[in-house]
């Protein structure tokens, strides 16, 4: 019997954290096959919906220009109906991928004939606080589903209408599907106290994931009592190297800057190798003038070029979000790296190189999530890359790493098989080893 749909999560933000954690219980019991008949049925149901979230996309956008907000903004902001669109085949494409529940991450049996599995499970309630891109909305929302866990969204008040439009959706194609809606809801309130409020519900909020600018992702790490998984913003380099393809170069240039300038993976600084600098500058600082990319060099770039704008010691680290990049030359590969782990920000940086021992060298050299070699840095993304989407970038070293899709919203746990087995009655033998386990666990759903 399919349960009955509210609008949006009412009361206190601890209330809909408790809805949250019932939820999630009742999630982790569902098969893959229920999941996905939801995501199919969100799917539909963002389809109908269309003109109500142009509708109400619209009326942020409207009051974003009202409050004169930047066109980065604005472009992150604004949700049309081939976007939409576009999100709901995201949502059935992701219906149609294998459950990563119950998979077998590691399986043995012990000389005592114990059986040992480890197998994916779900996290439990996934909080995330993010800026205005709606879009996350829907990508938090399907990806938590799919990997059986309850999602608590709070974005910003830039994208309050379309974010309120889109969770009505998704909650509505939940429960059509029979299960609770509660797994998807909005923060309750419009404040900062229901951040931190959210932030304090240890024990009923398993993980909290913060998707923004670089002082939201701080302040989220250093304020929450709740676990964080820490995503970055991009300060991305691209590193053309004395052994470049200088055509090559420049398309993946302005591909990673201009293709999209307000997102986290477009590149925002450009290195280039001194030896081929003669050659490559000219082409690249006309290029990018001929795209408005207005580019803040240091002396050896301006050189090149009397309308680049001297660099300060901010541009080095800074995250533009516009069609704005810095730019140096440097004496070798070694400077290269040296500048981008002072300056860089552990999300992606690119090497155009024709040197297999020099792109070696830099992903070796380079501890950040992605490293791209001879491709742009904007294709460091989760549909890219064959996950379907992603939940944002983690910049951090443990649990997740790089484009977050479904895997990194799953835990592990151990499943114990014996018959009979006690410690201690059955020791292991010295040189006996263990038989490996493959396969998906039947007990494990």
């Amino acid at each position: 019997m399919n349960e009955p749909c509210t609008s949006l999560a009412a009361g206190t933000v601890r209330e809909a954290a408790l809805a949250a954690r019932s939820a999630a219980d009742r999630l982790a019991t569902t098969t893959g096959a229920q999941r996905d008949a939801a995501l199919t049925a969100v799917a539909a149901r963002l389809t109908d919906r269309v003109p109500d979230v142009l509708a109400a996309n619209e009326k942020d956008l409207a009051a974003a220009r009202a409050g004169g907000l930047p066109d980065a903004v604005l472009d992150r902001l604004t949700l049309g109906a081939a976007q939409i669109e576009a999100l709901a085949a995201m949502v059935r494409d992701l219906a149609d991928r294998p459950d990563p529940l119950g998979e077998v991450t590691h399986g043995a049996v012990m000389p005592s004939g114990l059986e040992v599995r480890q197998i994916r499970t779900p996290i439990g309630v996934v909080g995330m606080i993010y800026e205005g891109r709606p879009n996350v909305t829907v990508d938090a929302g399907v990806l938590c589903l799919k990997s059986g866990n309850a999602a608590l969204l709070r974005g910003s008040s830039t994208a309050r209408h379309t974010n309120a439009a889109l969770i009505d959706a998704m909650r509505e194609g939940i429960a059509g599907a029979g299960l609770p809606p509660d797994a998807l809801q909005a923060v309750p309130g419009t404040t900062h106290a229901s951040v931190h409020e959210l932030m304090s519900l240890t024990g009923l909020v398993d993980v909290l994931i913060p998707r923004g600018g670089r002082e939201l992702i701080r302040t989220t790490v250093r304020e929450s009592a709740v676990p964080v998984i820490e995503t970055g913003v991009g300060n991305c380099h691209v590193y053309v190297d004395e052994h470049a393809d200088l055509d090559m170069a420049l398309s993946i240039l302005l591909n990673a800057k201009t293709q999209r300038p307000s997102v986290c993976n477009a590149a925002e600084s450009l290195l280039v190798h001194a030896a081929v600098a003669p050659a490559f500058l000219p082409r690249a600082l006309a290029a990018l003038a001929g795209r408005n990319v207005t580019v803040h060099g240091d002396r050896r770039v301006r050189a090149y070029d009397p309308a680049v704008v001297a660099a300060t010691d901010e541009d080095w680290g800074r995250e533009y979000l516009s069609l704005d990049i810095a730019a140096a030359v440097v004496d070798s590969m070694e400077a290269a790296v040296n500048h981008i782990r002072l300056h860089g920000s552990g999300h992606t940086e690119a090497i155009v190189t024709d040197s297999q021992a020099a792109a070696r060298r830099f992903v070796a050299a380079l501890d950040t999530a992605v490293v791209a070699v001879n491709a742009s840095t904007r294709l460091a993304d989760g549909a890219e890359l064959g996950l379907g989407t992603e939940l944002g970038i983690s910049t951090q070293k443990l649990h997740a790493r790089g484009p977050m899709g479904l895997t990194a919203l799953t835990t592990t746990k151990y499943v114990l098989t014996g018959d009979g087995h006690i410690r201690g009655a059955s020791p292991a033998m010295p040189g006996l080893s263990c038989d490996v386990l493959e396969g998906p666990d039947p007990g494990a759903r």
